[in-house]
């Protein structure tokens, strides 16, 4: 079930899991009476698509102006069929960077649109991690959900998460590549969305004005916190600053959870990680793996008073390469309600790693992994520039 909390002038509502998520979009999409604006990574062509894809066609068919935004490699599985289906109800519909075959994929391919937003009626709006697609794949049977978040939320918030959903409809559309400042950057730099001022900000991540926001605002909580950080990531391989700000936190008493992935879901992904256990696990940072499900949250919690959810991982594709949006909150309701669910996870569906892998093959594919990445992702940043 949802939880509502009045922060200053904005209603936040935090959403588990797809449970809470759909429901939600559903009906602000069916009540729609103006305009529905959604950006997702991944819309599957499943149960939880088609109700989506239904949902926006109707509102499309009441002569509501529909836009959704999907990206081009997290949504290449959508058939042609369904996105012809909501253009003809009238919806309008826009790639973020189509792919077509793996081989015509270059160093752009990693530039994606990872954001989960949504706008309706200019009243309500969405930020989270939960993408369109089934919670539980057809035919898997788990122990616990697939962990994820999103918020809900009404008051002057909704005009930035807008603002920011039009500036980059705009810029793939119409734009070129040499353009992309425009005056929504620099609205968003003077309002200084870091989350230390404000009690709800947006946080966002680009290749222009906002390359670090994000990554400045988790080394910011982690640096001034005082006894507890609470991490829920699905993929976490941050580059040293945050490594040495979470091992310096443990090193002055302050408690740190992690709590990751424990499925293998991308071995690359996952071997590298391990290879982070270690060093870890001797600063006094505690490790424990989702294993119920399948994990996909992304979400921080320092001292119960300032938290952030959203679709920022904690590793190189998000915090250097792709566009996500997160939101950062301090309220101490809020965060501490976010810290329980994730706490509840950890003691319920979750296995504590007491020492770093030993098993010679692990090692050395976690070595293997980590190197590998890194190479990688040292090459695509230099060719950003």
């Amino acid at each position: 079930m949802s939880s509502s909390f009045q922060v200053g002038p904005n209603s936040l509502s935090l959403l588990q899991n797809g449970t809470d998520f759909f429901p939600a979009l559903c009906a602000d999409i069916e009540a729609a009476q103006h305009s529905v604006h959604l950006e997702t990574y991944i819309f599957a062509a499943d149960e939880t698509g088609r109700m989506i894809s239904q949902a926006l066609q109707h509102a499309a068919q009441r002569q509501v102006a529909v836009r959704l935004m999907i990206d081009g490699f997290g949504s290449s599985s959508l058939p042609e069929s369904w996105v012809e289906e909501m253009r003809r109800a009238g919806v309008e519909v826009l790639w973020f960077r189509r792919e077509r075959g793996f081989f015509r994929m270059r160093r752009y391919r990693w530039r994606r649109m990872h954001r989960k937003l949504a706008v309706i009626d200019s009243e309500v709006a969405f930020v989270g991690g939960i993408n369109i697609v089934n919670d539980v794949p057809d035919g898997e049977v788990f122990d616990a959900p697939r962990l994820d978040y999103a918020v809900r939320m009404q008051g002057p918030l909704v005009h930035e998460v807008q603002e920011a959903m039009r500036h980059l409809w705009s810029s793939v559309r119409w734009a070129s590549m040499r353009k992309r400042i425009g005056r929504l950057r620099v609205h968003l730099r003077r309002r200084k969305p870091d989350g230390s001022r404000q009690l709800a900000a947006l946080l966002l991540r680009d290749n222009v004005r906002h390359r670090h926001e994000i990554e400045a605002a988790y080394l910011r909580a982690i640096n001034h916190a005082r006894y507890e950080i609470v991490l829920a990531h699905a993929y976490f391989l941050p580059g040293r600053r945050v490594r040495r700000a979470l091992k310096r936190a443990a090193k002055r008493g302050v408690r740190v959870v992690l709590l990751l992935q424990g499925m293998v879901e991308y071995r690359f992904q996952y071997y590298a990680t391990q290879y982070l256990y270690g060093q870890m696990l001797a600063e006094g940072v505690e490790i424990h793996e989702y294993s119920g499900n399948f994990m996909h949250a992304k979400a921080c919690v320092v001292d119960g008073e300032w938290a952030t959810l959203g679709s920022s991982n904690l590793d190189p594709l998000s915090l250097w390469m792709a566009r996500e949006a997160n939101l950062a909150v301090r309220d101490t309701a809020f965060a501490g309600h976010l810290r329980d669910t994730v706490m509840h996870a950890v003691q319920h569906h979750a296995d504590k790693v007491l020492s770093p892998p030993k098993h010679p093959l692990t090692v050395f594919l976690s070595r293997l992994s980590y190197g590998g990445i890194r190479l990688l992702v040292g090459i695509l940043v230099r060719q950003r520039h």
